[in-house]
């Protein structure tokens, strides 16, 4: 990174018994890792060893505390359970979401430990835990320096709020729903929105129940034809909404995944190439120009 001149963020994305239950989380279906003390402290053993290792690279640009930790709330609404339904029901035993008290006071350790080995303006990141204007009153005092909100905003979310699958739907969600709090929430904290992607159900060709595909036991198989012509559309529309709710921020970060499934001869996976950025660029999806700023 330091050779090419780039920044890196460092992100713990996993914790021992997962600090969500999706399929990205270590293990899915269970979400026990706040309810284990030691377990906890080993997660800030690691922050801490980090931060003496990369705390003063020039090439890092921060440290993400943790990856999309799950509260209560959205432990229910996602229907994470039975979402990513676990391997071994006995070990998803208990599992639940955390709560904001927990979360607050981890971060506050974290910070703690991580701090005193940063270089100035290195940050330290923090993931709004999908609530993002819940932290308004959260580290406000003059002693927290260089710390930055992360919000991870994907339209599959909009779906399973009950937002219709209409081009216009999407546009008038993404302006209220995701804009408007971003713009909001940069007054308290500099913001990015750390994933994001183009992907949606109406591109697809089928309702994919929030994001949802065989892998989760939801037949995905396209109910209507999308033409490469509407494809388009739809996707440069959406990506030049998005981006300006981005930029009400303070930057982005695609989910840059390379899809190792056929998008186009395997029914059920057709519209899923939005995920890829390499995909949507070399399809004229997403305007390149944006990478200039």
């Amino acid at each position: 990174a330091e050779h090419y001149g780039l920044k890196i963020l460092i992100d713990l994305h996993t914790a021992p018994d997962s600090q969500n239950g999706f399929d990205n989380g270590g293990i899915s279906g269970v979400c026990k890792w706040a309810q284990e003390p030691d377990e906890v402290e080993f997660e800030l053993s690691v922050l801490k060893r980090l931060a003496e290792r990369y705390g003063k690279r020039e090439g890092l640009w921060g440290i993400e505390i943790i990856n999309e930790p799950v509260v209560g709330d959205m432990w229910e609404k996602m229907g994470i359970a039975k979402r990513y339904v676990p391997v071994d029901a006995k070990k998803a035993e208990g599992s639940k979401g955390m709560s904001m008290e927990f979360l607050r006071k981890f971060y506050l350790d974290a910070y703690a430990l991580i701090k005193p080995h940063l270089a100035e303006g290195k940050k330290i990141v923090m993931h709004d835990a999908f609530n993002l204007t819940s932290w308004k009153d959260f580290m406000r005092e003059k002693e927290f320096t260089d710390i930055v909100l992360d919000t991870h905003q994907y339209l599959m979310m909009a779906e399973m709020y009950g937002c219709k699958q209409t081009l216009d739907a999407y546009c008038e969600f993404i302006d209220k729903e995701f804009k408007e709090p971003i713009k909001e929430m940069n007054h308290y904290f500099p913001v990015i929105c750390g994933e994001w992607c183009l992907f949606n159900s109406l591109a697809c060709g089928t309702d994919t129940k929030g994001g949802q595909s065989i892998l989760n036991g939801v037949d995905t198989t396209p109910q209507r034809a999308v033409s490469a012509e509407e494809k388009m559309h739809i996707y440069k529309t959406l990506a030049k909404e998005k981006l300006a709710a981005w930029n009400a921020g303070c930057g982005h970060f695609y989910w840059n995944y390379k899809l190792l499934t056929d998008t186009v001869t395997i029914p059920s996976w057709q519209g899923w190439d939005s995920w890829d950025l390499g995909r949507c660029v070399a399809n004229g999806w997403y305007p390149v120009n944006s990478f200039i700023s």
